[in-house]
């Protein structure tokens, strides 16, 4: 090529590509189903506390939370071999990554060393805060920008859900609070780079090749810890574990992931305000504790704010 073509030939101009395309509103099924998605991961999501607690009474904290990733590392690994699910591209996996160790490893980690010392009660104050750590992420993550309706929402469902929780664990802070400060940080970080992953490949592919990326670590964890902690299979600590590793870590985040995707991590992301409630709920009939009058007038308000922020416009 001659200095005179190249200097008459166009110059090719450098176009950024978004990581995903523009996407116009989502159908009306389209929004129930991810609706839907989201509530029955949250209702997965609300027996966590519970069947860590019953985990706890037979297993100790480190090799619960080892074996649990394994066991939902093999379960997953087992339907991706099945259906001859290919691997990520490059691209995916630092979120992959990302996912990891805010669901697979950060959060049941921290929140299993602070149930050791906190009750479940107190231990949902970091679920009534989740829901809006998680639209900030989104925010910062994604671009999203919600609107002013639908923050002044969010605070107030998550102060509702905060004054509820912390009422009924007397109001007094613990040193479990370090622990689960934590959980809620990493956690909200997870669950945002999991539901931009979603947009790009099924949610339970994400939380699949997640928990595969953790399993190297979950198995020399568990290689560590089981010599020096205590392991009874109780009915209680054996139906715990397989919850919190079938039932929370793999489905759970399956559907939750999945209604992220439909419905956008900052409207997903609030309708965990309820999580705090029905996690009380499951606690009095499977660990025996007591609710106040305040429930259900805390349910009704949180219901409210639901439904303010699942209206309100980005």
């Amino acid at each position: 090529m001659t200095a005179q073509d190249s200097a008459t030939r166009p110059a090719r101009i450098a176009v950024p590509i978004p990581a995903t395309a523009p996407r116009g509103p989502a159908p009306a099924g389209t929004h129930r189903t991810g609706t839907l998605m989201a509530a029955l991961g949250v209702i997965a999501f609300s027996l966590t506390f519970p069947s860590t607690a019953w985990g706890l009474e037979g297993i100790g904290p480190w090799s619960f939370v080892t074996l649990r990733g394994v066991l939902s590392a093999l379960v997953a690994g087992g339907c991706l071999l099945a259906l001859r699910i290919a691997v990520p591209d490059r691209r995916h996996w630092a979120g992959l990554a990302v996912v990891g160790a805010g669901v697979v490893v950060g959060f049941p980690l921290l929140t299993t060393l602070a149930l050791q010392t906190s009750t479940t009660a107190h231990a949902a104050v970091v679920v009534g805060l989740l829901p809006l750590t998680t639209a900030v992420f989104a925010a910062l993550r994604t671009g999203a920008r919600p609107s002013r309706t639908f923050w002044v929402a969010a605070l107030a469902g998550a102060a509702a859900v905060i004054g509820f929780t912390v009422q009924q664990s007397g109001g007094a802070l613990t040193t479990a609070d370090l622990y689960l400060f934590g959980a809620l940080l990493i956690c909200a970080a997870g669950y945002t780079e999991g539901g931009r992953l979603a947009r790009e490949m099924p949610g339970w592919q994400v939380i699949g090749w997640a928990l595969i990326l953790c399993l190297p670590l979950n198995i020399a964890g568990a290689a560590l810890a089981l010599p020096h902690e205590s392991f009874h299979l109780t009915g209680h600590s054996t139906a715990g574990l397989l919850y919190a590793a079938l039932g929370s870590q793999f489905l759970g985040l399956v559907v939750w992931y999945r209604g992220m995707a439909a419905i956008g991590v900052p409207k997903a992301s609030q309708l965990q305000l309820a999580q705090p409630l029905l996690t009380l709920v499951w606690s009095v009939f499977l660990l025996g504790e007591h609710l106040t009058i305040a429930a259900p007038l805390t349910a009704a308000a949180v219901l409210v704010c639901i439904a303010v922020t699942q209206r309100a416009r980005g």
